[in-house]
């Protein structure tokens, strides 16, 4: 009995295992866009530089590149010692203004009560008068300095204008800021767009079907335009048109300064379509696995067009339509190997 087992475990053991079969697809045409790509680059609509408005020292940051900012955090402040006392001083002149103010105004009451009973003359009532709107508009300029000063203080803390990603910074602890000197870049990754620069004789064609993808090569991913909006200039030099594809809000993994391609649907065709993951690239040839219908597989070299969008691509040369592809074209090859 033990032995009749073990012979039965040999044969098993020793028996070729069966490779499972290969997922397959066939070349057929379809009716898909017909697309005209170009470039893009992905760039942030909300971008803003936060530059200082006021001289001093940096002496704290708060964040670094890549850190995320909810609107209104303090993200950097200057030495505030000097606004201070600035702010100080006019706070000073205000209050002396204020008891001038009183003073001048108590002094005209009492001017135009003697005028009244005939104790004074016209002239003392208005020089009392003309002391009394002296100091009113001397205290409005004091309030005013005041103000300023105050503002001037508010300036030694930078916020964020809005939630988003800080994308450089540009200033050390330490150092001199400056009015107008960039201190942070940041952007708001939840709201971007692609811009492409489209030569004059397409805009036509775009405008008549404003429905647009971007692709993002990088990723291996497709994206649908929310909005195509054609800027009415063009750049001197090249001629070209800039357009704006806006993108869907919070998109994992993009972010400004990415490379991609703006494919602009301008009407429909038919096209022989294998899936792209079929496509076998090595070095400078692009090749499928073909499987005829005895199972025999042959490598076939291919000559692609442009990608057609949900993961399958146009083939301009080497298949007919109607026949199978391996979707593995790893495996395939393996498996090729193994027949000789």
């Amino acid at each position: 009995m033990f032995r009749f087992i073990l012979l039965t475990l040999i044969v098993l053991l020793s028996a070729p295992l069966q490779a499972a079969p290969l997922a397959t697809a066939k070349a057929e045409f379809r009716e898909v866009d017909l697309t005209y790509a170009t470039e893009a680059l992905i760039e942030a609509t909300k971008q803003s530089t936060v530059a200082a408005q006021i001289a001093g020292r940096v002496v704290e940051i708060k964040f670094d590149v890549g850190d995320y900012v909810q609107k209104g955090q303090v993200i950097a402040r200057i030495d505030e010692r000097e606004a201070g006392h600035a702010l100080a001083g006019s706070e000073a002149q205000v209050a002396q203004a204020q008891a001038n103010l009183q003073n001048t105004k108590a002094t005209y009451e009492r001017t135009r009560q003697l005028f009244e009973q005939k104790f004074v003359s016209q002239a003392a009532l208005d020089k009392a008068l003309a002391d009394y709107k002296a100091a009113q508009a001397q205290t409005q300029a004091t309030l005013a300095g005041a103000g300023q000063a105050a503002t001037a203080k508010g300036y030694t803390t930078l916020v964020a204008p809005y939630s988003g990603v800080v994308a450089a910074r540009l200033v050390e602890l330490g150092e001199m800021a400056t009015p107008g000197k960039p201190l942070m870049v940041g952007f708001d990754p939840k709201d971007l767009r692609a811009v492409a620069n489209v030569p004059q004789y397409k805009l036509a064609e775009i405008r008549r079907a404003p429905r647009a993808k971007v692709e993002f090569p990088a990723l291996n991913k497709w994206i649908d335009a929310q909005a195509v909006t054609i800027l009415p200039a063009a750049d001197a030099k090249t001629h070209a048109t800039r357009v704006r594809l806006d993108l869907p809000e919070a998109l994992r993994d993009v972010y400004p300064g990415m490379y991609a391609r703006a494919h602009f649907s301008i009407g429909r065709v038919k096209k022989l379509l294998v899936p792209a993951g079929a496509v076998l690239r090595r070095s400078e040839i692009t090749a499928v696995y073909v499987i005829d219908a005895k199972g025999g597989i042959a490598l076939r070299q291919v000559r692609l067009g442009e990608p057609a969008g949900e993961g399958q691509v146009e083939v301009l040369a080497g298949l007919t339509p109607g026949e199978t592809v391996a979707l593995e074209p790893v495996k395939a090859g393996m498996e090729l190997k193994g027949k000789f």
